[in-house]
């Protein structure tokens, strides 16, 4: 396949945004929605990583560091430092583990479950507001696509989480 028809060619060649290929046009839309749903986050006093160190903990708590950072694809000391930050602001708690005094456990405080809930909640409404463009006659479409991709990229993937 030719890389210009992907959208990976020169940036000149490819026009308007209205004639992008429809993969650099989700690849354009994917790239924003990071930034998009970080504003949203950092509006409820917490960073991006911290909500979802607290959502991952809520979900699953007693977690280690080291489990928290491979799940997040980051480095543990970008984890070890979203920690310290918020284990000092009172949502989260470092404890040994009972079995294995050397290893320390990640758990959510009470007032980190909150945060999680109410940002949870509260992020509904804007996050429904910019997803909600797709007419209801194209959805089909659009989900045949989304699932297409999402099983290509699957197929991409090894069971460790590795690209190939």
């Amino acid at each position: 396949m030719e890389v210009n028809k992907l959208g990976f060619g020169d940036p000149e060649e490819l026009g308007p945004i209205e004639e992008w290929p429809i993969g650099r046009l989700f690849a354009a839309a994917a790239r924003m929605t990071g930034p998009m749903m970080w504003r949203l986050i950092e509006r409820h006093g917490v960073s991006p990583a911290g909500f979802f160190v607290l959502r991952m903990l809520r979900s699953e708590d007693g977690l280690r560091a080291g489990e928290v950072a491979r799940r997040l694809m980051t480095s543990p000391a970008s984890v070890t430092s979203v920690i310290g930050t918020l284990e000092r602001n009172g949502h989260v708690e470092r404890r040994r583990d009972e079995a294995d005094r050397r290893a320390v456990r990640l758990h959510i405080t009470e007032t980190g479950s909150r945060l999680v809930a109410v940002t949870v909640k509260e992020l509904g409404p804007d996050i429904w507001e910019f997803y909600d463009v797709v007419p209801p006659e194209d959805e089909p479409a659009v989900r045949r696509f989304l699932l297409a991709l999402i099983d290509k990229f699957d197929d991409c993937t090894d069971p460790n989480g590795e690209r190939p």
